[in-house]
């Protein structure tokens, strides 16, 4: 049984139907010398599929605005062909992975994400049950997250990846916390990897417009993670993972 402490990895939902870049996610898993929790994100893969049904995308503040029809397609996309692509090209490189949504075993409990706007089925997590995925590593296994959600009372919700990743590392009471891109790190206004960002760095960075997009609830869910007790989070793209599994310096380390 491997009780060493996970290591959360949430991969970016830019890289998700890069089969080259499964395979070589894949190899870096299978080489891990401690248990991964893979949680994953799709959006791209989601907004294809908005626009084959001729619905328009809106977004706010990085995150997407999901009425009724959207979150059915973000079911679909994220805890379907997402979820198991990933799982099952795992599975092909010889890594035991089990693929699950947020709603499975109310492993995920969500609740709605007030903003600004109504952003509708957009949640954030509530409570994640970790002895779920504690039992699962335990057994050398590779949960695979989709973090489609659903409240007490059954209502489902997209929660961004990176919010349920900061969750998960969290109830897991984890080291590490790293979110796989497919940039090298957050990027300066030259378009260079910053090696390292603390929080007052990263809001003089939003408030200049350098940090945004999807790149915001990455830094934001990285310094509440922080806060609530994980050790480091990193923001990397896969070699960058490489590079930190072997030793060497991480793209852009956050720090309090």
């Amino acid at each position: 049984m491997n009780r060493k402490t996970p290591l959360v990895l949430k991969v970016g939902g830019g890289e998700v139907d890069d089969l080259g870049f499964l395979l070589d996610l894949a190899a870096v898993v299978g080489s891990m010398d401690r248990p991964p929790v893979i949680v994953h994100g799709g959006g791209k893969e989601i907004g294809s599929w908005l626009e084959m049904l001729g619905q328009e995308a809106s977004f706010h503040q990085g995150l997407r605005i999901t009425d009724e029809r959207a979150v059915a397609v973000v079911e679909m996309v994220l805890s379907g062909r997402v979820n198991k692509r990933l799982v099952g090209t795992l599975v092909a490189s010889g890594v035991e992975a089990l693929g699950l949504s947020g709603r499975d075993l109310g492993l995920v409990r969500a609740r709605k994400l007030e903003a600004e706007v109504d952003l509708g089925h957009v949640g954030e997590p509530e409570a994640v049950k970790a002895g779920i995925l504690t039992r699962l590593c335990g057994m050398g296994i590779v949960p695979v997250i989709s973090p489609v959600s659903q409240d007490a009372g059954g209502v489902v919700y997209n929660i961004n990846a990176d919010h349920v990743a900061a969750a998960v590392a969290v109830a897991l009471e984890a080291k590490e916390l790293v979110f796989l891109s497919n940039v090298p790190g957050v990027l300066d206004a030259g378009g260079e990897p910053i090696q390292s960002l603390t929080g007052e760095q990263i809001e003089q960075l939003i408030d200049r417009k350098v940090i945004d997009g999807g790149m915001l609830p990455k830094v934001r869910s990285s310094l509440d993670t922080l806060k609530a007790g994980v050790r480091k989070v990193l923001i990397t793209d896969l070699a960058g993972l490489r590079g930190y599994l072997d030793g060497k310096t991480a793209a852009t380390l956050v720090r309090p």
